[in-house]
């Protein structure tokens, strides 16, 4: 029974330091600003944003009466880019906002979206540049590597992912299949990446299944010795899950690809192929 007892207070104390770190954002009531918005328009804006930040599992959104209080403060505004042959009611919404640390008063990012009407503007996009700069534990820095089994052997890469944003292609294989001819190439190269998204985990649709994913990669990566069509990696908007452990991950809506099987599927399942399943090596 002791046991029983001392295991929960652990696990709830733990539970507890987690929640203690998950950064505060206040969301101030949004401001228009020039004709043809009104504060209607601005308390809708206000709740949009609201709405879109709350669907964030790391980061807790201050109710309106504590807004003041958080660690970041989301600021914005809503107005009309009038010009010369427009009227206020035809010109287009414009939703701008900047981002501050409350304990230094220093502006980390700003954003800006118009569309035709308030409806029209992307919201995951507006909050993704706010929340851009907020930090959040990056568990995709370490050297990890990937491999997949062909018939006529395992191609893989070795990657690794620095604070710097760069990352460096320790080993990148690239191979190709036609007929009973096999080629791989094994190629190195230094890139850059972006990764980000644990502010704003998202579900998607892969085959049919709606997964919850924790981040979104982003790889530019020129490499040397690689086969013609790989000469460089250029992905966006790969989502990632990682395990319970950190020590995994899958690219669930893409890859980085590597590949070509011109041989059916006695070879390969697909014609293209990707490296998708990658394990810590350090």
């Amino acid at each position: 029974m002791k046991k029983s007892v001392f295991l929960f207070i652990l696990f709830t104390a733990a539970f507890s330091l987690y929640a203690q770190r998950m950064p505060t954002v206040g969301i101030l009531p949004f401001e228009a600003t020039g004709d043809g918005v009104s504060a209607a328009d601005a308390a809708e804006a206000t709740r949009l944003v609201i709405a879109e930040f709350s669907q964030s599992e790391t980061l807790t959104i201050l109710p309106a009466s504590q807004a003041e209080s958080g660690e970041y403060l989301i600021r914005g505004q809503i107005s009309r880019n009038i010009s010369r042959q427009s009227t206020a009611q035809n010109s287009p919404i414009v939703l701008s906002a900047t981002i501050q640390q409350a304990s230094s008063g220093r502006t980390l990012n700003t954003a800006r979206e118009q569309g035709a009407s308030l409806g029209a503007i992307s919201m995951f996009s507006f909050c993704v540049q706010l929340a851009d700069y907020i930090p959040f534990t990056n568990h995709l820095l370490g050297r990890w590597q990937s491999t997949i089994n062909m018939v006529d052997g395992p191609v893989s890469c070795i990657l690794e992912f620095r604070s710097d944003r760069t990352v460096q292609a320790e080993k990148y294989e690239t191979w190709e299949h036609n007929g009973t001819n096999s080629l791989k190439y094994q190629a190195i190269g230094t890139g850059t990446y972006t990764f980000g998204g644990f502010h704003l985990r998202r579900s998607v649709t892969v085959e049919g299944r709606r997964i919850v994913t924790d981040a979104a990669l982003g790889l530019n990566l020129p490499l040397e010795d690689a086969l013609p069509n790989y000469n460089n990696i250029n992905v966006r908007g790969l989502r990632v899950v990682f395990d319970d452990t950190k020590r995994n991950f899958e690219l669930v809506n893409g890859g980085l690809p590597c590949g070509d099987n011109f041989s059916g599927s006695s070879v390969y399942p697909s014609e293209k192929v990707f490296y998708t399943k990658f394990t810590r090596i350090q």
